[in-house]
């Protein structure tokens, strides 16, 4: 009877804190981060979520192209989604198509292109442009990613170093995958991507940025999509990665973080 008595009892604290622990519990934020901003989206989102209750569902892909699993792609076939994080230029086009709302558009970070090697392997000479391009000159095989910073390398930067016609044939486009990756297990012997996306991949190293001459400077953003079942938790996650709190993690991840002021 005393067991009963207190579970009552219980019961009765707990009943004012039902429906909103059952909304926390129901809340469910879905985002899609491209590659530049994962490492730090890694970290960021299991913190905004032991701050709010909100659960973060995560999936991943790059900012651009054909790949099954990059966001256009996953767009188009219809999957829930609250939040896309990408290259600003990506989330513009799909703010004009009427898939983002304007109003939610914020930047997080600055990203700079890097060349990796393999781990042990002698780092080649790109501290100039002349430097950069003898060493694409002298490499047997580059990789680049299928997202903004291989649009870059392969329909501007070869242009700029003049070397195009000698480097493209050598040069392979890899899909859902890092490049890093890719020239850890030497299948490449240099390879191009976000700095970003080159730290923190096992086997491979990274050589250091472009040459400030041929530099590309991607911003990376989120925005609400128009379709979103959560807009005002997403929001809020929003506002989380580009506060000053979250500045000191994305920039450990080789970003420039870009904070909201005011």
């Amino acid at each position: 009877m005393l067991m009963l008595t207190r579970r009552a009892i219980l019961a009765g604290l707990l009943a004012p804190l039902a429906p909103r622990l059952s909304r926390a519990q129901a809340t469910e934020i879905r985002v899609i981060c491209s590659g530049g901003f994962t490492a730090a989206y890694n970290i960021l989102a299991p913190r905004f979520e032991q701050m709010t209750g909100k659960k973060v569902v995560s999936a991943y892909g790059a900012s651009m192209g054909n790949a099954p699993d990059a966001i256009p792609q996953r767009l188009a076939r219809g999957e829930p989604t609250d939040i896309i994080i990408l290259a600003r230029s990506a989330l513009d086009e799909f703010t004009a198509r009427g898939v983002v709302r304007p109003d939610s558009r914020v930047d997080l970070a600055e990203s700079r292109i890097g060349v990796a090697v393999r781990a042990g392997a002698p780092k080649p000479d790109i501290s100039t442009v002349d430097a950069l391009r003898r060493t694409l000159l002298a490499a047997p095989s580059i990789a680049y990613s299928a997202s903004a910073s291989g649009v870059y390398v392969l329909t501007e930067l070869y242009k700029r170093l003049g070397i195009e016609a000698e480097v493209a044939p050598k040069s392979r486009r890899i899909l859902s995958e890092r490049v890093a990756a890719v020239v850890a297990r030497g299948e490449a012997e240099i390879g191009f991507q976000q700095i970003s996306e080159i730290l923190g991949i096992p086997g491979a190293e990274l050589v250091g940025p472009l040459p400030p001459e041929v530099q590309q400077v991607t911003v990376f953003s989120a925005g609400v999509l128009t379709s979103a079942q959560q807009p005002e938790a997403a929001a809020e996650l929003i506002r989380f990665l580009s506060s000053a709190d979250a500045a000191e993690t994305v920039k450990s991840t080789g970003l420039d973080p870009i904070t909201r002021r005011g």
